[in-house]
């Protein structure tokens, strides 16, 4: 067996120096891919992990090998954070969560969202003064957090916003990458209040769903209604769900706006089919399919700034991938955001180029696109992310006019990959 590769002192030089230019540690690691290859060890003080690339690696891990790694990474935040919660089970623990989860998320469902993803994105545009900048990245948290809450909990998350906000960002960033990485046992002090006012919101609302007495449909209604769910375990699905599924939805839209604003015939295309497709209507299930454009970006926005750009696992046993040795209790992480720009795969990968998820083109190859994972544990909310995105696209593009104000922007490592220091953008009711 060959020992994993790493990477030199002049290589890690190099490597710093992007990171410090882009602001980004993907630029770190696009050094190390380019110049070590696709298979490297990433050690530093305290830390030590395997970083995988490519379509085999990512088939290695979510497929032919996946009995054999942990996704459960018991000195890592967001175990702490989401404890028993679907996202951090492994085995059969997993799959009964998911088997009770997977109903409220079924396509047969989706229609049934739809008022509310149109609903939530109309409260959050009312709040946008006439030709004043706004930060996407804000609003379309705001707007996922609406939406999420109504849909799948069947609660109004507005009167709670303002007094969640900071909470809800700083629980984020608890589990973001960070010198806990290097330091596990550092006590993290100033996240506990933060993480008491979530808990306190989610009990409240299962304690007042309980009291409820009617058939459930919805995710909190079908956890509430299963006998073998105490409230601590219900407590740790819904966190998963709003940490994850609005998390996920905001880098989604917002990358998405701003990949638009920075294309501005790409908008004038995609606002062309909406009112084409929809018009003056109240954007409907029988509107998607038909919004294909806008179906082309969104996943080359996927493409390009995937949310969930890595993945990362725990060797149960000892395996070999490609030669390569790597022993239990290694970290393995694969990089979803390097593979999905391979240019042996993307042809111009780094453009943003929509029309090449037309029809006519070749289907991209197995596991060069990951954006909700793969494999029998991928993500569990991926039709309803997809279906989100194309109703809230489509309310923004229908109502308003947007112009992206020229400022710089990166991808930012957080609990997804964000855009910073944000999106801002000019916004004015259209006028047809």
């Amino acid at each position: 067996m060959n020992m994993i590769p790493n990477p030199d002192p002049q290589v890690s030089l190099r490597a710093l120096g992007a990171m410090l230019r882009e602001q980004s540690v993907l630029a770190a690691i696009e050094v190390f891919a380019r110049e070590v290859g696709n298979v490297f060890q990433m050690r530093l003080p305290g830390f030590r992990a395997v970083m995988l690339v490519g379509p085999e690696a990512a088939r290695f891990v979510l497929v032919s090998g996946r009995e054999d790694f942990r996704w459960r990474s018991e000195g890592d935040p967001v175990t702490a954070l989401l404890r028993q919660g679907v996202l951090v089970q492994d085995g059969e623990a997993h799959d009964r969560l998911r088997r009770a989860m997977n109903p409220a998320l079924h396509k047969r469902m989706l229609e049934a969202y739809i008022g509310g993803m149109v609903r939530g994105t109309d409260q959050v545009m009312r709040g946008w003064a006439e030709g004043q900048p706004v930060d996407m990245l804000v609003e379309m948290r705001r707007a996922a957090l609406l939406i999420l809450l109504e849909t799948l909990f069947k609660v109004d998350f507005s009167p709670d916003m303002e007094s969640l906000w900071k909470a809800i960002l700083k629980t984020l960033d608890y589990i973001s990458p960070g010198l806990w990485m290097f330091w596990r046992g550092i006590p993290r002090p100033q996240y506990q209040d933060a993480l008491r006012q979530m808990d306190a919101y989610l009990y409240r609302i299962i304690a007042a769903r309980r009291a409820q007495v009617g058939e459930a449909s919805d995710l909190l209604g079908l956890l509430v209604s299963d006998d073998s769910m105490d409230d601590g375990l219900i407590r740790d699905q819904l966190l998963t769900m709003l940490i994850a599924g609005h998390d996920t939805s905001t880098a989604l839209l917002s990358w998405a706006l701003y990949l638009l604003g920075k294309h501005p015939e790409t908008l004038a295309r995609a606002q062309a089919e909406v009112d084409a497709v929809v018009g003056r209507d109240v954007p409907q299930m029988a509107h998607v399919n038909q919004l294909t454009y806008l179906d082309q970006v969104i996943n080359e926005t996927l493409r390009l700034y995937p949310p969930i750009h890595l993945g990362s696992r725990t060797a149960a046993v000892d395996l070999t991938f490609e030669g390569y040795s790597i022993p239990a209790g290694t970290r393995v992480m694969y990089s979803v955001y390097l593979t999905q720009r391979m240019p042996q795969y993307w042809p111009d990968a780094a453009q943003f180029k929509p029309e090449r998820w037309e029809a006519s083109q070749a289907q991209p190859q197995p596991y060069t696109y990951l954006p909700f994972g793969g494999g029998p544990r991928n993500c569990i909310g991926a039709l309803y992310a997809q279906v989100e995105a194309k109703i809230v696209l489509a309310s923004l593009l229908q109502r308003r006019e947007l112009r992206l104000l020229p400022r710089r922007v990166y991808a930012h490592m957080g609990a997804t990959l964000e855009p910073r220091p944000g999106v801002w953008m000019e916004t004015r009711l259209r006028r047809v």
